[in-house]
């Protein structure tokens, strides 16, 4: 039996731009099982950015109940979220968000030492992911000296340090050529592979697809909720 890892039950977003409100996401009810494949899709402006926002605690909800792993996280404080922001969820974007000024070994370590985890492990943890990345010749390369696709691998890297159950990936592959994307997106599947839960907000239908679950977004509201057959595995 399947593990519910993500609950929202009746979530709303309402952005107030000057006297107007946008509703971002309206009534959304959606359960997420430990270890799935989703992809959200939908046009812009469709809500897929700030659904993402919201399960990553990156954003909070003006109304509904967003329960990760069994615990209500909408009612934790700023503390506490960034608390299970560091713990449980790793994030994976489109422009990468490494800071330029640190090398790739330490954009890969900086989860951990904001974390507390001893330098020790730290070194430890940080030499074994630059090497299942691929990274190791990089490793005191600053952002501006790698590929994009280098970028990106050191960003999942950071991503996964911390050996987070969730992952949220926007857009992942949107700066990359299509053969620099797709090994992007087979390092991110092998980590689904493993356990780990992967989220995916893409535009990208030959990406979408590869996902096993689709949601559909439009207008702040989940659309369709489709499951791919295990004949229809994309390559």
């Amino acid at each position: 039996m399947s593990v519910v890892q993500i609950a929202l039950h009746g979530i709303e977003r309402v952005f107030h731009l000057g006297d107007s409100e946008v509703h971002a996401l309206r009534d959304l009810n959606l359960n997420i099982s430990a270890g799935e494949y989703v992809a959200v899709m939908g046009p812009s402006g469709s809500g897929k950015s700030t659904l993402l926002n919201l399960l990553g605690l990156l954003d909070r909800p003006n109304a509904g109940v967003y329960q990760l792993e069994g615990r209500d996280v909408t009612t934790l404080t700023p503390d506490e979220q960034a608390r299970v922001r560091s713990q449980r969820i790793g994030f994976v974007f489109q422009s990468f968000h490494l800071v330029p000024r640190l090398s790739a070994a330490e954009n890969i370590a900086l989860p951990m030492l904001l974390a507390g985890v001893a330098p020790a492990l730290r070194r430890a943890r940080v030499a074994q992911a630059l090497q299942d990345y691929g990274l190791e010749n990089r490793a005191n390369h600053r952002p501006e000296e790698l590929s994009g696709g280098q970028r990106q691998r050191v960003a999942i890297a950071r991503a996964t340090i911390m050996q987070p159950a969730l992952i949220l990936a926007d857009e992942p592959t949107g700066n990359l050529d299509r053969s620099t994307g797709e090994e992007v997106v087979h390092l991110l599947e092998a980590l689904n592979q493993r356990g780990v839960t992967l989220i995916v907000v893409t535009h990208d239908p030959h990406l979408g697809a590869r996902a096993k679950r689709q949601l559909l977004m439009q207008d702040g509201t989940l659309q369709q909720d489709s499951v791919r057959s295990a004949c229809a595995t994309p390559t």
